[in-house]
């Protein structure tokens, strides 16, 4: 097992899953102030999962030897069209995910590393299918339509 590998990993996941967590929360409560309830509040319950990800991670780069570092958060615009931020939020996923995978099969000689990566990933895994589902319903039933169910 390669240690600092599994260090860097997890910190990098911790980097960015902070910075996604964040910028739901904020999402969540702007979808809210729009009226989008619904949404709103997936999106904030969504920061608190994500955290008790961030959490984990951190424990396990201290289990490890490490210190997790706080290394900032990118500058991202607040989208207050639901189906837009849903939009940018697929496309995030969608790069995310395989990214994760592949972290993950590399650290399959860190078992302890591996799994918490592994359950992250069918995590967000159920996240990108979601999101694909929300614009597939959309399409399906209306723009308005739609919409009415988020509120």
């Amino acid at each position: 097992m390669e240690t600092k590998k599994s260090i860097d990993a997890l910190q990098f996941f911790v980097t960015g899953l902070t910075e996604g967590a964040i910028v739901h929360r904020l999402q969540g409560q702007a979808l809210k102030a729009e009226g989008f309830a619904k949404l709103g509040d997936k999106f904030l319950a969504h920061y608190a999962e994500e955290m008790g990800w961030v959490e984990k991670m951190q424990e396990r780069i201290l289990d490890l030897g490490g210190t997790p570092v706080f290394e900032g958060c990118k500058s991202r615009e607040i989208v207050v069209d639901p189906v837009e931020y849903i939009k940018a939020d697929l496309a995030i996923q969608e790069k995310g995910v395989p990214m994760l995978r592949d972290c993950a099969l590399t650290l399959a000689d860190d078992p302890l590393t591996y799994d918490i990566l592994k359950a992250y990933l069918a995590d967000e895994e159920e996240d990108l299918y979601w999101l694909r589902g929300q614009l597939e319903l959309c399409a399906k039933i209306g723009l308005q339509n739609y919409l009415a169910t988020l509120i």
